[in-house]
């Protein structure tokens, strides 16, 4: 019983240890792809149409796509006020 107790102690100092530091950008949180695909529910492709257009800002560092969390988040307000002005003329006919 000891011996599993020391092994589940290592493994959680291990995951303690492992843990990723969030990328931050002039104090700000960044995103990546996979955050965003997840927080919005698209696809990688559908994300990249949204870059193309300029609707939703994005910082390159080092190949890698990231997004600023504030970004993110005004793209959501601004995109869903639309979904939901456009389901309540729906509503209404």
């Amino acid at each position: 019983m000891q011996r599993l107790n020391s092994k589940l102690d290592e493994v959680v100092n291990k995951l303690d240890d492992s843990e990723e530091e969030v990328p931050l950008f002039d104090g700000e949180k960044l995103l990546d792809n996979y955050d965003v695909c997840r927080m919005l529910n698209v696809s990688k492709r559908t994300l990249q149409r949204y870059r193309s257009l300029g609707e939703l800002p994005y910082q390159m560092i080092y190949h890698k796509t990231f997004y600023k969390e504030s970004d993110v988040m005004k793209f959501i307000e601004t995109h869903f006020s639309r979904f939901h002005t456009r389901r309540k003329r729906k509503d209404k006919k």
